[in-house]
C-alpha cells in the first residue's frame, strides 16, 4: 500500500530512487532454498502428459548438492591459505571507482573473518583474499635493496687512453652503502685512482697503463652491513698494449719476490 502513495511536487509525482540493501542482494542470490522452490514449482507445473520421473528430480538435487559442497570446500581451502599468510609480505591488487588498478604491498598483520570469508590486514586496512596478487619472499625483498652493479663490459684502448666509467646501485634502506672498493684481477686498486659520484664510478686511465692485453674481471665491494661484493658483472678488456703479460703491474701494487732463503729481493 505504501508503494501506491508517492509525494507530489508542483503537480508532479516525485519518483524515489530505490535503495538496494545487503538483505535484498542476499535474497536475490540463488541458494539452496531458491533451488527447492524451483523444484517444487517445476513439479507443480509439469506437463501431466510428460511428467518428470523421481530419478530426474533426485539427479537435479544431487547435482546441486555436489556444487554446494564444492563451493564450501573451496571457501574453506581459501580461508586456510589466508591464515598461512600472517607475517608474510604480500602484494594486493585494488581498483578505485574510476576502474584504475593500483597495487599495495605490506606485511599481513592478522586475518579477520567476515561472513565466512577471510580478510587480510595490510598497512592498517582490510583486503579480501580475492585481491591477493602475489606473496613476496623475504630473501627476494632483501636482495632488492642490496647494492649491485649491472653487467658491463669495459674496453681500454692503449692507443687512445681514457678514463673508464660504470654505474652502480648503492642500495636502499638499511642496506644502503656509502662507499666501495675495487679489485681488478687480484689487485686492490688504491682509492685515489677512482672516484664515486652519485651512482657512477670513474676509474682513472693510469690504472690500465701497465696492463697487458687481455680481459680482466672487476670486483666491486660495497661497505653496506653485508659487505656485498659483485664479482661477475664487470669485465675490462685491454687492447693495443705493448706491455707483456709477465710485466703487468697495476698501480699501487708492490711486486715482491722472495729469495730461496726467505728474504726480499731489493
Amino acid at each position: 500500500m505504501g508503494d501506491l502513495i508517492k509525494p507530489v511536487s508542483d503537480g508532479k509525482v516525485v519518483e524515489q530512487a530505490k535503495t538496494t540493501t545487503r538483505k535484498s542482494q542476499t535474497e536475490n542470490t540463488l541458494g539452496k532454498d531458491a533451488f527447492l522452490q524451483l523444484l517444487v514449482t517445476q513439479m507443480k507445473y509439469q506437463d501431466p502428459l510428460n511428467p518428470n520421473t523421481d530419478t530426474e528430480y533426485i539427479a537435479q538435487l544431487a547435482t546441486f548438492s555436489q556444487l554446494e559442497q564444492l563451493q564450501n570446500i573451496s571457501q574453506i581451502s581459501t580461508n586456510s591459505q589466508a591464515f598461512s599468510l600472517v607475517g608474510k609480505t604480500v602484494m594486493i591488487k585494488t581498483e578505485n571507482q574510476a576502474g584504475n588498478t593500483t597495487y599495495v604491498s605490506g606485511r599481513v598483520d592478522f586475518i579477520s573473518m567476515s561472513n565466512g570469508k577471510a580478510q587480510m590486514s595490510v598497512n592498517g586496512s582490510l583486503y579480501s583474499v580475492d585481491q591477493l596478487d602475489s606473496v613476496l619472499d623475504e630473501t627476494y625483498l632483501r636482495e632488492l635493496d642490496l647494492p649491485k652493479v649491472a653487467k658491463t663490459q669495459l674496453k681500454y684502448d692503449a692507443d687512445n687512453p681514457k678514463d673508464l666509467s660504470f654505474n652502480v646501485f648503492m642500495g636502499a634502506g638499511n642496506t644502503k652503502a656509502t662507499d666501495l672498493a675495487l679489485i681488478i684481477g687480484d689487485t686492490l686498486i688504491d682509492s685515489s685512482k677512482f672516484k664515486l659520484k652519485g651512482d657512477t664510478v670513474t676509474v682513472d686511465k693510469s690504472v690500465f697503463e701497465k696492463a697487458a692485453n687481455g680481459t680482466y674481471s672487476v670486483t666491486v665491494v660495497f661497505n653496506d652491513k653485508y659487505l656485498t661484493a659483485a664479482s661477475d658483472a664487470i669485465t675490462v678488456e685491454i687492447v693495443n698494449s705493448e706491455v707483456q703479460a709477465k710485466d703487468t703491474e697495476w698501480p699501487e701494487e708492490r711486486q715482491q719476490e722472495e729469495q730461496p732463503d726467505g728474504t726480499e729481493d731489493n
